[in-house]
């Protein structure tokens, strides 16, 4: 089955050809039909299935018959670099449509965001706290919203927007379609799909798991030692991109930069960086400048790089969603992926909620020649030095929004 098969317009199947679509997945299969048909949908599937496509395709199709220059369409994001890359996406598929899109999310300055809205936009990815200033501040109107997606919802109401997500749905009056995709259903998000889908059309690929071509490990070792231990797995195996994780912004920085010191280009991205030193690093990851990132879990959300060969639990999650959602930066779109977990003593009960969730016993790890009983190294549990750095005079910080247009 192609592409084809969904009659997406041709200006929209040009953008399909040119970003390498050939087969659709699973959930754009079930998914393009029903929200063509203009039908409210749930769809549930692990991250890394293609779900950005099979509500974007549609958008895409539907706005090509809407007036141009007003916002049509809102996708409301968890993160700015979730939001960058579906813009990424619109822009991609969308190249031949004329239709504009813009991101907008906080952390920046909005003048250039103003500016963009008003140029006139179709499409508006947003993050919920800055969607929120705009629409307070009347410089956004929805009152031509003809579709609202709500995208990677779990992770939404994790970080805490269930109450910001109902303000902005007390903002749109009048009746639109809706869509709303996560990865798990929890008791927050059912009942916010009861208040705000109409009938919907669920949509739900395979169970709530960590994809089939990824293989994971534990590596029991002592708390002092996980960098050590991190350094020599790096140094022995051979990697492609490798995305790791820790539990705090403070250990992203400091493992990040004991990485630097043992020679890998490695970068860090976390809460405590600017919005231009965060994407600086998203973008030297996405092109190999970086072959390692050390990450938290909401800095991560919405990294979507094909090439990540490994990731690394440098520090076990808290749960077994954000054990799925880690995992599923890797073994994306069919690619082989390992999944290395370090585990303490601590870890005992969490291994066994992953064991039970995948129905399986975790493979145990001892890498050879490794002294498991030596010191922590002097730099081993210390924090890196604070640093205030001032970007460049010119430029210096990304101006907090993406506006593309099918015409440039």
């Amino acid at each position: 089955m192609s592409f084809s098969t969904f009659n997406l317009h041709p200006d929209i199947m040009a953008g399909v050809t040119a970003s390498g679509y050939v087969t659709p997945t699973p959930i754009q299969l079930q998914s393009i039909p029903p929200i063509m048909q203009g039908r409210d949908l749930i769809g549930l599937a692990q991250t890394g299935t293609g779900k950005t496509a099979a509500f974007v395709l549609p958008i895409l199709h539907r706005l090509r018959q809407s007036q141009r220059g007003r916002v049509s369409a809102l996708i409301i994001s968890p993160t700015r670099e979730l939001a960058e890359q579906i813009c990424d996406t619109v822009a991609a598929l969308g190249k031949h449509t004329g239709l504009k899109s813009v991101a907008i999310y906080g952390g920046v300055g909005m003048d250039q965001q103003l500016r963009a809205l008003r140029g006139g936009v179709d499409i508006v990815v947003a993050c919920p706290g800055r969607l929120l200033d705009h629409l307070w501040q009347g410089t956004l109107s929805l009152s031509n919203l003809e579709v609202l997606v709500i995208d990677e919802a779990d992770r939404m109401f994790d970080m805490g927007f269930l109450p910001d997500i109902r303000n902005i749905l007390k903002c749109i009056l009048h009746p639109r379609q809706t869509l709303l995709f996560s990865a798990t259903m929890p008791a927050d998000i059912r009942k916010l799909v009861a208040e705000v889908l109409q009938d919907p059309v669920t949509v739900q690929i395979g169970q709530t798991l960590p994809a089939t071509t990824v293989s994971h490990k534990l590596y029991p070792v002592g708390r002092h030692l996980k960098t050590t231990l991190l350094k020599e797995i790096l140094r022995k195996t051979t990697t492609g991109s490798v995305l790791v994780f820790t539990r705090t912004k403070h250990s992203a920085e400091r493992v990040a930069e004991q990485l630097k010191r043992a020679g890998h280009r490695a970068a860090s991205l976390q809460g405590n960086l600017s919005q231009y030193q965060r994407q600086a690093a998203l973008d030297g990851f996405r092109d190999g400048s970086y072959k390692v990132l050390v990450a938290t879990d909401v800095a991560a959300r919405g990294i979507d790089i094909l090439d990540i060969s490994h990731v690394i639990n440098y520090d076990m999650p808290d749960s077994t969603d954000a054990y799925i959602h880690r995992i599923g930066r890797t073994g994306r779109v069919g690619k082989a992926g390992e999944a290395f977990t370090f585990v303490t003593k601590e870890d005992a009960s969490m291994i066994n909620s992953l064991e039970r969730l995948l129905n399986a016993p975790l493979q145990r790890c001892k890498l050879d020649d490794f002294d498991y009983e030596k010191d922590a190294l002097p730099d081993e549990g210390r924090r890196p030095p604070r640093r205030f750095s001032r970007a460049p005079a010119s430029g210096r910080r990304r101006s907090g929004f993406r506006q593309t247009a099918g015409t440039r």
